[in-house]
């Protein structure tokens, strides 16, 4: 029986989801009903946060933020922040490789459920239907790298 000359875990790269939640959601309707009478030619804009809490050593709470303004004209249709959660436990990585993992591909798995609350939330208020497209979060961190070279802190991402 071959016996290991390291100890259990020394060296591993260990990544586990523990949860994934739905940490707010806010749905705003300001101008309602006046935005039901005119003509449904909306202009949206897509807002991205990504927030890194530690919860200790290895464990890490992400949380991504979608907000989503629709105006018709000069007024807010509707206003939708959704803060996407998961716990994530992350060891044996090099410290410039938890940029990528918190920033691009915990983000990319948490967007799902994200867009997915967006859309039930906008059709329950009597709006039509709301699919947000698939966000490209490896360019957005590459762009938000290059934009803080140098600097110290991971980027929040926004978009």
């Amino acid at each position: 029986m071959a016996e290991d000359t390291q100890p259990p875990g020394a060296g591993e790269r260990q990544f586990a989801l523990r949860t994934i939640y739905l940490k707010d959601l806010s749905f705003e309707s300001p101008n309602a009903p006046a935005v039901f009478q005119g003509e449904w030619k909306p202009e949206t804009s897509l807002h991205l946060d990504i927030k890194v809490n530690n919860l200790d050593a290895d464990t890490h709470e992400i949380v991504l933020t979608v907000t989503v303004t629709a105006k018709a004209g000069d007024n807010t249709a509707y206003l939708v922040e959704v803060q996407q959660a998961g716990i994530v436990s992350a060891r044996g990585f090099e410290q410039q490789e938890y940029g990528p993992l918190f920033y691009v591909y915990c983000p990319s798995i948490l967007f799902p459920y994200a867009r997915q609350a967006v859309t039930d939330v906008v059709g329950k208020g009597g709006f039509p239907q709301l699919i947000l497209q698939h966000v490209n979060f490896d360019a957005i961190y590459a762009q938000k790298v290059a934009e803080q070279a140098g600097g110290g802190d991971q980027p929040a991402t926004t978009h």
